[in-house]
């Protein structure tokens, strides 16, 4: 299992084209480093590049990255909408599969000592890297930007962590540490106004805003018994957030940075702004997201918004995602397009081609040629995966009939349990071979020594037990749609039977089929005693969906007979 961090450095150049390919190609050539996006803004003069990899690739990237950034940004004469300290003004590390933050942060230092000692920019840790409690927000930090970094550098307590104290002219200073997932997210008004923009902020922000007496705008800041100022909090935990017009669009934005999207998702954020904007008489247009975002936080905003369509939330991930889009705006200012601006749907693209990502034509072609993947065991995940669709198709059918609003939550209820069956069995449809690959490659390991045949031989036990396991999974899930099915054929619409009658006959094929592929892989395990488990399970699977599929088919004919 590969550790895997991504790193979204935000260089100070949005506008000037050549510098900003220079840094993604430095970042790009280094082995082990997959770019996923460049975003440039011109009115920020900002560029958010995002790239993942494991932590030493990313190291090295992010290293790259920052140096060239040094060399080609000149800080003396940048201006631009957002804060910045330096060239490459914040280079944070985020976690993404199979390493904790803590471990993360320690790749971020890693990168920050090395920026430090090897070229003049000092570097300032935060987030989970910065130990020191009072230096570890970046808005604290970066606070006076680059023109008062000159002097806020010399004081002791702003002595950079690595690096000399010295200001960089040229190329500034640079943030680097760890954090969780940020979602940089931009809310559009129809107005031009940054005051009513930045009311908005205060109305969504975490930190809310001052009190006043008398004038709430104006009025003296109100101060408790201690002397400290009070504050209105607001709406939203976990979100930091100000107002700003943006020349290049033509109007005012809510710009905010989700740092906790668990906490407060997309939709919720944009549901308040959308609250307070109307109040104070202006309307949200739109939405745009700056760098990526986790394919949860879309899924999560598109379920939201088909709840309160009163729609069936069963539907294709492709499909939530694009109620989001839609509902949210992000397309307003220009294309949005999911499979590079979420996270997961981007690093898909960056992999090899994968079978369940072919045509229907282009997939019975490769099964045709002579590879011998994809065979039996692909083609009974897919097959299954069609049967889990159909009775998905039923209930969305059922939950957008008329007359039939009340029964909606029951309808999706039973949409999602065959979409999620749908989805595992596509997964398997390239696990599958991936299994198979594995025999190959354990097959093709070294056997000149005793020792190298000892490991080769181990390695093609461990692969062949995968190898059964996964048609075994196939069955297993597949099994789990009959419930839906036999529910659709019972108390779905009646005009729709025969596709969950179809359904059941795919159902039972895919478990036949990948039933056969566990007992053929299972005969060759050399640990009979997990060979001939593998076997017991098998064969009672297949009876069971037998038996299943053919009820299921009775009633039916039954329902078409009455």
């Amino acid at each position: 299992m590969k550790k895997l961090i991504e790193c979204v450095p935000n260089f100070s150049e949005g506008r000037d084209a050549s510098v900003i390919q220079q840094i993604a190609n430095a970042i790009e050539a280094v082995d082990g480093v997959t770019l996923l996006d460049v975003d440039p803004g011109k009115a920020t003069n900002r560029t958010v590049v995002t790239f993942v990899g494991e932590p030493d690739a990313v190291v090295e990237g992010a290293y790259q990255g920052i140096v060239t950034a040094s060399k080609l940004i000149d800080m003396s004469k940048h201006s631009g909408e957002h804060a910045r300290m330096g060239a490459t003004d914040v280079c944070p590390f985020i976690p993404v599969a199979n390493i904790t933050l803590e471990e993360t942060a320690e790749y971020a230092i890693k990168l920050a000592q090395r920026v430090g000692t090897h070229t003049s920019i000092p570097v300032y840790l935060y987030g989970a890297a910065q130990k020191q409690a009072y230096r570890n927000d970046l808005s604290v930090i970066r606070s006076g930007e680059y023109e008062g970094f000159f002097n806020k550098i010399k004081e002791d307590k702003w002595k950079p962590d690595f690096g000399q104290a010295e200001m960089n002219a040229f190329s500034g200073a640079t943030v680097i540490g760890a954090r969780d997932f940020l979602i940089a997210y931009n809310v559009n008004l129809n107005s031009t106004s940054t005051r009513i923009a930045n009311r908005i902020a205060f109305d969504v922000r975490e930190a809310g805003r001052v009190k006043r007496t008398g004038n709430p705008y104006s009025g003296p800041i109100a101060k408790d018994e201690n002397g400290e100022t009070i504050r209105i909090p607001g709406a939203c935990k976990e979100v930091k957030a100000v107002g700003w017009f943006i020349e290049e669009y033509g109007v005012a934005q809510i710009s905010a940075n989700l740092t906790n999207y668990h906490v407060t998702p997309v939709h919720t954020f944009f549901d308040e702004v959308e609250k307070s904007a109307i109040s104070r008489g202006v309307r949200v247009t739109g939405s745009e997201l700056v760098g990526l975002v986790p394919l949860k936080a879309m899924l999560e905003a598109g379920r939201h918004y088909l709840v309160k369509q009163g729609r069936s939330i069963g539907v294709s991930e492709r499909e939530i995602v694009h109620i989001a889009v839609k509902t949210l705006g992000l397309d307003e200012l220009g294309p949005f397009d999911p499979d590079k601006k979420i996270i997961e749907y981007a690093l898909k693209r960056a992999e090899d081609t994968r079978l369940v990502d072919m045509t229907c034509t282009n997939f019975a072609n490769e099964t045709a040629s002579e590879s011998m993947a994809p065979g039996g065991g692909s083609i009974a995940a897919y097959v299954g995966s069609l049967g889990a669709a159909l009775s998905s198709m039923v209930a969305n059918l059922g939950a957008n009939k008329r007359g039939w609003e009340e029964r909606v939550p029951e309808f999706s209820e039973w949409a999602v349990k065959a979409q999620e069956v749908k989805d595992k069995l596509l997964f398997y449809v390239d696990e599958d071979t991936r299994s198979f690959n594995g025999i190959i490659d354990a097959i093709r390991l070294p056997k000149d020594s005793d020792e190298e045949k000892a490991q080769r031989k181990q390695a093609i036990e461990e692969a062949s037990v995968y190898a059964t396991e996964v048609p075994k999974q196939v069955m297993e899930t597949a099994f789990q749609a009959y419930a839906c099915i036999e529910a659709m054929i019972t108390k779905g619409n009646k005009s729709s039977v025969t596709d969950a009658g179809v359904g059941a006959l795919c159902i039972d094929l895919a478990i036949q089929g990948a039933g056969m592929n566990v007992l053929v892989n299972a005969k060759d395990l050399s640990n009979r005693e997990v060979g001939d488990s593998f076997k017991k399970d098998a064969l009672t699977l297949m009876v069971e969906s037998n038996n299943e599929a053919a009820r299921l088919r009775k009633l039916v004919l039954e329902t078409l007979e009455a």
